[in-house]
């Protein structure tokens, strides 16, 4: 490849050669009329499906639409988180099939549908941890008024500049990580709202759950050079076979347990992909629908009655514990501001554990009052939801604070009440996910040749043998997957082009130079220009909302 700028890194598409002279895979032509047309009323009847469900779920608890502003704004947030989600499918998930198609294991065609629906499922059957493991890097204050134009302007922002990112490097056929692209776009926002308010730029963001973040995206692509790499290895001495080290011959398909092995390796990765990127659009959704329609949204209205009797007993224990801490102090007035204070802060004042005992105790008194989640009065869902939130993060951040001195019981009563907190507010309806699903899937069969080409291509100097992709797309399945059970999230595509990079690097078999230089390039501007961008655009969105 010439040239090291990203001008001159636009994929050439035409070309007809891989690295080792081998023809190129099959990576089709133009789509006919009737899947164009398939595809489009795909999308149609997605948002149907999305405003129907909206409709069920706003019609059910009883509440009157007095505007139709907030349905529109609604509308129009939604098509662009489902539209990152999209961006998100044809820009990682080329990552995914990328090595089925270039050892001819499976048809292009056929690659990508079967990654996007195996993208579908993974999205449908995720745990919902890294949705709102997102969501808790955005500023409290927000949160709170996520309904408000500031929340809007927020929301809009974020996704907006993650969007162009995404557009912008895979026009450039570069494998950028939406993750990191997202996470920048939140801490812009944040830092953007902190200096909007006169305070400093880092008190706009939660930077210790920033750090976490930061370190599983940062050693994941680390992780993946040096275990594919000991993988193809550990291969190359456990599985004597021959063939398993080879490259294509020519577009043949190879050996039935080959081509099976593969195919096995990119559904795993395909799966993973889904369940950790797509909740990240779900916890933005979530914010979006408890912003605007909170009478449905802002409390799990699903709960059992074994659920509240579990939250009374959790309260008691948790009311206890900061009652103890308060040494008999109590708070006249509101007691949200003080509790607001230290989660923006982090900072344990006189009147944290007297204002957050009182926040606790109204807590209880609100669900006791009415006896039901589902029967919390509309006027007062959305006040009851962001005590019950206030009060999570706020013990959240105490059980980090050193400064709180809390023994292994206090902690582990905390910890309970937070879970029932959790329980009531960080939920996930199924067309959510089902909605979801539907945009990153779709994306997936869009646009992915630009990724492909690089990885396929672009990273080594020979041709991927089928031993090269099965440890690549293995260890980039259990990376992700292993990320998800901890709630954490991290880029496909730095683990798997990370993986194929090791996996050249220990067959040596050469790398080129000015493709990872491009790669890194792109790596190191994503958080910055991500960044930049959420927080302009914040800036002026601010104004105009």
């Amino acid at each position: 490849m010439s040239g090291s700028t990203l001008g001159s890194y636009a994929p050439d598409l035409a070309r007809s050669e891989s690295p080792s002279g081998h023809g190129r895979p099959d990576l089709g032509g133009q789509r006919s009329l009737v899947v164009t047309v398939g595809f489009l009323g795909a999308i149609v009847a997605a948002l149907f499906y999305v405003a129907y469900s909206i409709s069920v779920d706003v019609s059910e608890t009883g509440a009157h639409a007095g505007t139709y502003l907030p349905y529109i704004l609604l509308f129009v947030a939604l098509v662009i988180a489902l539209g990152f989600e999209f961006v998100n499918g044809f820009h990682d998930t080329a990552n995914a099939v990328a090595t089925v198609i270039y050892t001819h294991s499976l048809p292009a065609s056929v690659a990508v549908v079967w990654s996007g629906f195996f993208n579908f499922l993974g999205v449908l059957l995720s745990s919902g941890a890294v949705a709102f493991g997102i969501v808790s890097l955005l500023p409290v204050e927000l949160i709170l008024q996520v309904g408000s134009g500031a929340g809007f302007a927020m929301v809009f922002a974020l996704l907006i500049a993650a969007i162009l990112w995404n557009l912008g490097t895979w026009y450039f056929g570069l494998p950028a990580s939406s993750s990191h692209t997202l996470i920048g776009s939140i801490i812009g926002v944040g830092v953007a709202n902190a200096l909007l308010h006169g305070r400093s730029g880092t008190s706009g963001v939660d930077w210790s759950k920033a750090t976490e973040i930061g370190w599983s995206l940062l050693l994941s692509p680390v992780f993946g050079f040096l275990a594919a790499g000991a993988l193809l290895l550990v291969l190359k001495r456990v599985v004597r076979n021959p063939a398993l080290y080879q490259e294509p011959k020519g577009k043949e398909a190879p050996p039935l347990w080959i081509r099976g092995l593969l195919i096995a390796t990119c559904t795993g990765v395909s799966f993973a992909h889904g369940s950790n990127d797509g909740q990240k659009g779900m916890g933005l959704i979530m914010l979006i629908l408890i912003g605007t329609v909170p009478t449905a949204y802002a409390l799990n209205r699903a709960l059992p009655d074994s659920a509240l009797a579990q939250f009374r007993t959790t309260s008691q224990a948790a009311s206890e514990v900061v009652a103890r801490k308060a040494a008999g102090h109590a708070v006249t007035g509101d007691p949200r501001p003080a509790v607001t204070a230290y989660v923006a802060a982090r900072t344990l004042e006189a009147g944290t554990y007297p204002s957050l005992s009182a926040l606790i105790q109204e807590i209880g008194t609100e669900v006791e009052r009415y006896g039901s989640l589902a029967k919390v009065p509309a006027e007062a869902v959305g006040n009851t939801r962001n005590d019950m939130y206030l009060a999570s993060e706020a013990i959240r951040f105490l059980m980090k604070d050193k400064a709180s001195e809390l023994s292994a019981a206090e902690a582990g009563a905390l910890k309970a009440y937070k879970g029932s907190l959790d329980e009531a507010t960080r939920f996930i309806p199924t067309w959510v996910k089902v909605a979801v699903a539907i945009a990153l899937g779709l994306g997936t069969m869009v646009g992915w040749k630009r990724i492909v080409i690089t990885v396929g291509e672009k990273i080594g100097k020979t041709h991927l043998t089928y031993a090269q992709g099965a440890s690549a797309e293995l260890v980039a399945a259990g990376t992700i997957g292993a990320a998800d059970m901890f709630g954490l999230p991290v880029s496909t595509t730095h683990v798997l082009s990370s993986g194929v990079a090791g996996t050249m690097a220990a067959n040596r078999s050469g790398l080129q130079v000015a493709t990872l230089r491009n790669l890194a390039m792109a790596w190191v501007l994503t958080l910055p220009v991500a960044m930049l961008l959420s927080g302009s655009l914040y800036l002026v969105f601010s104004q105009l909302f």
